[in-house]
């Protein structure tokens, strides 16, 4: 199969504006292959699920084209797209019981009593929801009320599943049980899901890519190790998990790494990201796992100065809050193992790290 076959949808050039000024998404050129998990990330008003609702057919886009199974499909109403859709509210008819629930997008497309019946069932199962057939929503928690939108949405066989914060309304707990339960259904049926969440760990988790959204524009779209570990911009690197952030100047780059001044006399080397010139501002980006404590010559080609402020024991590790080139808020996560070593409030350390596990990237603040 050639990769253009392989492409499920594709949005080519589309802009959407509610007011014919404020373009709310600007100029989105993006291909999901079929069967991919691909998440929309980014924070309120970013453009994410103003997409989402122009592939389901509820919002129309200002210019460009929407490309499904290889047709446009601008003019296309909704319900004639055979694209299921699972909400944050759940959606359930609260008169039907569950079982009628599940059959009413059946008994929409004109199936026999007999499939019906079958599809259903098969749907409920899936979800591990089988004995829950003849409750009404109002008798369900809102986990259930959850899989059962699910198998709703499933039981049809669309070939694409839209999810809008599907998650949102639920417990910590319950959030990510679900999260591995919808992961295992994608894999189990092959289907292609479109994913949209404001939550970084709950994309990390369920995506196969995700697409960054800031301010209508795509920042970075990759694999969820990519964009942990190589941010590309300086919103990524902050949005996306935890980070340190450490402010400085380009000294000098060579060979694809940059030396950093930080202004107090010390100087870090990281990866040159999208930094090109001697004096240009750039943000040093340092996730707290990669930090070291008194490394080794081996393990860093610079060493800086650290203060200890505040020690947090989590269990696996201790987290370790220190004051870094006037930054007060810079993060280590030191493991709770018997080799490293035991720290104390206001002591003062040497810190340093591998420079291909910290960034430098181009700052205009």
């Amino acid at each position: 199969m050639s990769k253009k076959d392989n492409i499920h949808v594709a949005f080519k050039g589309v802009q959407k504006s509610y007011d014919g000024k404020i373009l709310v998404v600007k100029d989105l050129n993006l291909d999901i292959a079929k069967g991919e998990f691909l998440t929309m990330l980014g924070p309120s008003g970013s453009g994410k699920t103003t997409c989402l609702m122009m592939l389901a057919g509820f919002e129309t886009a200002t210019h460009g084209e929407i490309i499904y199974n290889g047709k446009p499909i601008n003019k296309i109403p909704p319900h004639k797209r055979g694209i299921g859709m699972v909400f944050q509210n759940y959606a359930l008819f609260p008169h039907m019981s569950v079982g009628a629930n599940l059959a009413f997008p059946l008994e929409v497309r004109k199936m026999g009593k007999a499939e019906v019946e079958e599809k259903v069932k098969v749907a409920l199962d899936m979800v591990q929801m089988g004995d829950f057939i003849d409750r009404f929503p109002g008798q369900l928690s809102g986990g259930q009320q959850q899989r059962i939108a699910l198998a709703r949405t499933l039981v049809f066989e669309p070939e694409l599943v839209l999810m809008d914060e599907p998650l949102g309304a639920l417990d910590k707990q319950l959030r990510e049980h679900m999260q591995y339960e919808i992961k295992r259904l994608h894999d189990q049926l092959g289907i292609t899901v479109v994913y949209v969440t404001h939550d970084q760990s709950e994309a990390l988790t369920m995506s196969d890519r995700i697409a960054v959204f800031n301010d209508g524009i795509i920042q970075q779209l990759a694999s969820p190790q990519d964009l942990y570990e190589r941010p590309d911009n300086s919103f990524v690197a902050q949005f996306i998990g935890e980070n340190n952030k450490l402010k400085g100047v380009v000294n000098s780059i060579k060979a694809g790494k940059a030396e950093i001044d930080l202004g107090n006399g010390e100087k870090v080397v990281a990866l040159a990201v999208n930094v090109k010139d001697k004096g240009e501002k750039a943000l040093l980006s340092i996730r707290p796992e990669r930090v070291i404590i008194n490394p080794k010559k081996t393990q860093s080609e610079h060493t800086i100065s650290g203060k200890v402020l505040e020690l947090i024991y989590l269990g696996d590790h201790i987290r370790c809050r220190m004051s870094v080139a006037g930054d007060d808020e810079f993060i280590v996560k030191v493991p709770n193992a018997a080799h490293h070593q035991q720290l104390k409030k206001g002591e003062k350390v040497k810190i340093g790290w591998a420079s291909e596990d910290c960034r430098a990237l181009n700052y205009s603040g």
